[in-house]
């Protein structure tokens, strides 16, 4: 009776049998409400596994002006740098945020400074945000410093910094789907903090609007960044004072990075040989597309070792697969299986198989950087010179990582039921979906409602 009394004071109607007939109630015992879909949908529901759905978060949720800078005094843990490279747009940007989901003109730069909480406040592997800005230096990351520069302030950074690394080495992270600004920018600093490799960091952010119905924008998005991506590499690759290149592709980051690439090699005939290790963790890439593109990447008369982080048991990359309707998504693929295995023998990829590492959230989706195991492993490797490979890490025959790709149709009502069940998960999920509903002139109550 409490449900139907939380249905009348949200909707104003009456719970009658008109209202039951067309509506299937689905309990969220732990989040205290209920979904309410209509009966013609939940079919699409129970199809696309409900208990996924429940448990799925995107990696966009993190609360406004964490970018703001904070004076921290002594510095209780470390400092991590990163120079950013982006195809976002700082138009209309709200106080603390610095860049938008929006596609910018060009390429924008940028200099932040985190502040990584004492080793005894935290996990390897967790990126400890506050629920409300600015956080507790202590056990939150929080921003020390945070500016737009231009691009000759961000190559005199660079150099500066470059110089005094060992080997001149330098790492490139590229995100995924459902990613703020500031959700990379976190992110990147616990791999680079947890990694504790030696290598001046760049992170080249892509317009994500980080909302996890805006799945099609965000891969038009990464189309739209991939000749971007391609010069900030030709650049490093032309630049004396670099010695070492690593390029680390999470996700939907795959795509663009793996297009990036192959436009590189096509241009040039050739990748640069102190491209060192290029990483590829958890791609949202169906395999048939992945297969022509490191061939394109491999007719070149030299090209960087490639390591496939994947895991089968990666729930977001399953439902992935089928909303694309594709036989396989690259991060999820069996590599001891036909024809996945003939295929990674002949391009020479190696692939670190992560399915029985329980790490990474409920689905899986971040093993690569949230398994304190993998992560350092990453990191010995880099700092080492050495390619990662599977004999190498004592992980044996299986280990995996996987992706932050996600369900998302946008512009249709079935997208938006195969989403909803999210929204009551963070109030960020339940903005974007409101958000959609109004896009589609959808009126919420004839799809769904949280019952709070």
């Amino acid at each position: 009776m409490k449900l139907f009394k939380k249905y009348t004071e949200i909707t104003g109607k009456r719970w009658d049998q008109s209202v039951a007939r067309g509506t299937i109630i689905i309990p969220w015992h732990r989040l205290g409400g209920c979904w309410l879909v209509k009966r013609r949908y939940h079919a699409l529901l129970h199809q696309l596994s409900l208990g996924l759905l429940i448990t799925l978060t995107g990696c966009g949720g993190s609360p406004d002006g964490l970018l703001l800078p904070v004076d921290v005094g002594i510095l209780p843990g470390r400092r991590i740098d990163i120079l950013v490279a982006t195809t976002r747009s700082s138009i209309g940007v709200t106080n603390g945020q610095m860049f938008t989901g929006e596609r910018g003109r060009g390429l924008a730069f940028a200099d932040i400074a985190i502040s990584i909480p004492p080793n005894g406040a935290r996990q390897i592997g967790e990126v400890q945000l506050p629920d409300t800005a600015p956080g507790n230096p202590q056990k939150h990351f929080v921003t020390l410093s945070a500016n737009r520069i231009d691009e000759a302030e961000a190559l005199k950074r660079f150099h500066a910094r470059i110089a005094t690394t060992p080997k001149r080495r330098a790492l490139v992270f590229v995100h995924g789907y459902n990613t703020s600004f500031s959700d990379a920018v976190f992110r990147f600093a616990q791999i680079v903090n947890d990694t504790n490799s030696p290598m001046v960091p760049i992170l080249f952010t892509w317009p994500s609007r980080g909302k996890l119905l805006a799945y099609t924008y965000d891969r038009e998005s990464a189309n739209y960044s991939r000749d971007a991506l391609e010069s900030v590499l030709q650049s490093l690759a032309k630049d004396p004072s670099v010695g070492e290149i690593a390029i680390l592709a999470h996700s939907m980051g795959n795509w663009v990075t793996l297009e990036a690439l192959r436009q590189m090699a096509i241009r040039n005939k050739t990748l640069p040989k102190k491209m060192t290790n290029i990483m590829l963790a958890a791609p949202d890439v169906d395999f048939d597309v992945f297969r022509l593109q490191i061939a394109s990447i491999q007719s070149s008369s030299q090209y960087p070792p490639v390591t496939l982080f994947v895991s089968q048991d990666d729930g977001a990359l399953a439902l992935s697969s089928r909303i694309w309707g594709s036989t396989a998504r690259l991060g999820s693929i069996n590599p001891q299986a036909e024809p996945y295995k003939a295929e990674i023998e002949r391009a020479h990829i190696n692939v670190i198989d992560l399915t029985d590492v329980k790490n990474g959230g409920s689905l899986g989706h971040g093993k690569f950087a949230e398994s304190p195991e993998i992560v350092q492993l990453i990191g010995r490797r880099l700092a080492s010179g050495q390619v990662l490979s599977d004999d190498k890490s004592g992980f044996g025959d299986k280990v995996s990582n996987t992706v932050m790709s996600a369900a998302g149709v946008v512009g249709s009502a079935a997208g938006l039921v195969v989403s909803a069940p999210i929204a009551i998960v963070d109030r960020r999920t339940r903005d974007n979906l409101s958000d959609k509903f109004e896009e589609l002139g959808t009126n919420a109550t004839d799809l769904g409602r949280v019952v709070k």
